[in-house]
C-alpha cells in the first residue's frame, strides 16, 4: 500500500471519514470504489457528493476505483452534485443498485471528507453488511484491480436522475 491510512480510525461508524489531509487522502475513496462494487457484486452503482471543492476529487477518485473493479464492468452513474435524499431515489431509479454519497465538512481550517456507502436497498454500509469487509479489504492492501482492460467500466453523467426533495 502506498499510502497507508488507519483503518480502524477512519472507516467506522457507518462510513469512512477523516481530516485531510492527513488522517485520509483521495487514493482511499479509489479503493472505496472499488471495494462496494466487489462486497456488492455490483454493475452498477451511483455516486454522488456535495459539491465541495475538496470533495471534487475524492469523487472522481471513487467512480474511478468502481469502473477498475476486477472483472465487474461496472457502470457508475455519476449524479454530480445530490444530497442523500436524490442518491437513494436515483439508486432506486437504476433498479435498487449500491450507492456512494461524499461530503466535506469545515470546522476553521479543518477539513473533514466523508464517503457512506450504500447497499442495493438504500442502507448505509454497517459492520455486518460490507463496512467490516471493506476496512479488511483496505488494512490487507487487497483492494481489487481490473483484470485487463476489457474488464474495465465506464462512468457516465447522469444529473438527469437528480430531482429535487419535495
Amino acid at each position: 500500500m502506498l499510502k497507508p491510512i488507519d483503518t480502524d480510525t477512519v472507516i467506522r461508524d457507518e462510513r469512512i471519514t477523516g481530516v485531510f489531509p492527513g488522517e485520509i487522502h483521495a487514493g482511499v475513496a479509489w479503493w472505496a470504489g472499488a471495494c462496494i462494487v466487489v462486497v456488492t457484486r455490483a454493475r452498477q452503482i451511483a455516486v454522488a457528493s456535495d459539491g465541495h471543492p475538496t470533495t471534487a476529487e475524492f469523487h472522481r477518485r471513487l467512480c474511478r476505483g468502481a469502473i477498475n473493479a476486477q472483472h465487474f464492468r461496472c457502470q457508475v452513474a455519476d449524479l454530480g452534485e445530490a444530497n442523500e435524499a436524490q442518491l437513494l431515489r436515483a439508486m432506486e431509479a437504476l433498479g435498487n443498485v449500491p450507492g456512494a454519497l461524499l461530503s466535506t465538512t469545515m470546522e476553521g481550517d479543518r477539513r473533514t471528507v466523508t464517503i457512506r456507502l450504500y447497499n442495493a436497498g438504500g442502507q448505509p454500509f454497517t459492520e455486518d453488511t460490507g463496512l467490516a469487509q471493506v476496512r479488511e479489504m483496505i488494512a490487507a492492501d487487497r483492494v481489487p484491480i481490473p483484470v485487463n482492460d476489457q474488464a474495465r467500466g465506464h462512468i457516465t453523467a447522469r444529473r438527469d436522475l437528480v430531482t429535487e426533495t419535495a
